[in-house]
């Protein structure tokens, strides 16, 4: 999948972006690798993939990233062939260490695998903590029992995100391009009780409240994060608002999954929306949204398709439609439709489009679209697709390596 030629930097420019781009800790920074990597091209492609490279126990992505996992050179192979500039990588376990970034980068990515192409190498990445699998203290599940035995789902259900240790389902953002670590903004800690209008879940048997009030007041909203990376492109900075909603399933009548899910894709409704919101609050006390002017890409699983599954559609949908998200066509694939209709001779048909779905989630599922890039209006969509072959092509041997499969963009000239 080439790319077009891109745009020259002046020296001056590349020198600043390059040393804005060297801070923090949770960003790896190259300016090396930054001059190096600079070419002359005027498209920006940007893909989400849910990797699921996660490992029930702690460590244990570390362990299997260092002994050689088939899973992960089949993800490095299809990253090699598709050769983001900016990607988000759901379902990547964080380690304060970034350990397993490291290891990825350096024995997978810049490796030639079987299926993939040349070596690929990111000059930064950014990662941070997320909600999943840190324990809140709480019943969260009304089982009776605070948190439970390590490595049990009771114990997985009452942390603030899902997961049987701290980081378990991280997201790792990977780049070509600076990131302006000074800018970044995490909503980790945000409750969702601040939320104007949140969907609090009710017991459908009497109407009343799932969660108590002394829950309910602590908590947060985002099952991981919700992260805005800015990214100084060439064609100027751009802001990554990266996420991984909560599965819309695995709960009761009470729905509590599937209105964290909604109100979660309604952050970031919020988060473009003009208007005073002193309510949303980052992790370091900023509050407010996203400046009117800023150019943007949201990308993620966000688990939800805009018409099939167990979600709350209106809550996709409402995005997809929002005023500052560009219109395009929608990233396709042949092996979807492939895998669409064996569902169909089994009995299983969806209501949407076959040939948009982004993953395979099983016979009682099936196909759905739940993996995103959504530019905002300014940019002009080039080029779209989502990497998942027909089985008779040769590039479907590494296009298993998760149930999800990557989408990208490219994207050309912004206009103003």
């Amino acid at each position: 999948m080439p790319l077009s030629l891109r745009s020259v930097l002046t020296v001056s420019a590349l020198l600043a972006a390059t040393l804005a781009g060297c801070v923090r800790v949770n960003v790896k920074g190259d300016p090396d690798a930054w001059a190096e990597q600079m070419r002359d091209q005027s498209m920006l492609r940007v893909a989400t993939y849910n990797t699921s490279l996660y490992d029930e126990a702690t460590g244990g992505l570390i362990r299997r990233l260092e002994s050689g996992d088939d899973n992960a050179r089949k993800i490095a192979a299809v990253l090699q062939r598709v050769r983001p500039d900016l990607v988000l990588l759901n379902e990547f376990d964080y380690d304060e260490g970034q350990r397993a970034a490291e290891l990825f980068q350096r024995r997978y990515l810049e490796v030639a695998q079987p299926g993939g192409g040349e070596p690929l190498r990111y000059a930064y990445r950014y990662l941070a903590p997320v909600n999943t699998g840190v324990p809140s203290g709480l019943d969260l599940d009304r089982n009776g029992e605070v948190g439970g035995p390590s490595m049990s789902r009771n114990g997985g259900n009452d942390a603030w995100g899902f997961g049987l240790h701290p980081g378990q389902y991280g997201m790792l953002v990977l780049s070509r391009y600076p990131i302006d670590t000074a800018h970044v903004r995490t909503f980790q800690l945000l409750k969702w009780s601040a939320m104007p209008d949140a969907r609090q879940p009710r017991d459908p048997a009497n109407g009343q409240p799932w969660y108590a009030p002394a829950i309910w007041s602590q908590l947060r909203l985002s099952s991981k994060s919700h992260w805005d990376v800015p990214v100084r492109t060439p064609g100027g900075t751009v802001h990554l608002l990266a996420s991984h909603p909560t599965p819309p399933v695995f709960d009761g009548p009470e729905d509590r999954n599937g209105a964290r899910n909604a109100d979660e894709l309604r952050l970031w409704r919020e988060y473009l929306t003009p208007g005073d919101k002193p309510w949303l609050c980052d992790d370091r006390g900023r509050c407010g949204g996203l400046a009117a002017d800023a150019r943007f890409i949201i990308v993620g699983d966000l688990n939800n398709d805009p018409v099939d599954g167990d979600g709350a559609h209106d809550a996709i949908i409402q995005l997809l439609e929002h005023p500052r998200v560009a219109r395009y066509a929608t990233p396709r694939s042949e092996g979807a439709i492939e895998v669409a209709r064996k569902y169909a001779q089994a009995g299983l048909v969806h209501r949407g489009s076959p040939e948009h779905a982004t993953g395979d989630f099983g016979p009682k599922a099936g196909t759905m679209r739940l993996d995103y890039v959504l530019p905002s209006v300014g940019f002009d969509v080039e080029g779209s697709g989502v990497f998942w072959p027909a089985a008779s092509q040769p590039e479907a041997a590494i296009a298993d390596g998760s149930d999800h499969h990557l989408v990208w963009l490219d994207l050309g000239s912004q206009k103003r």
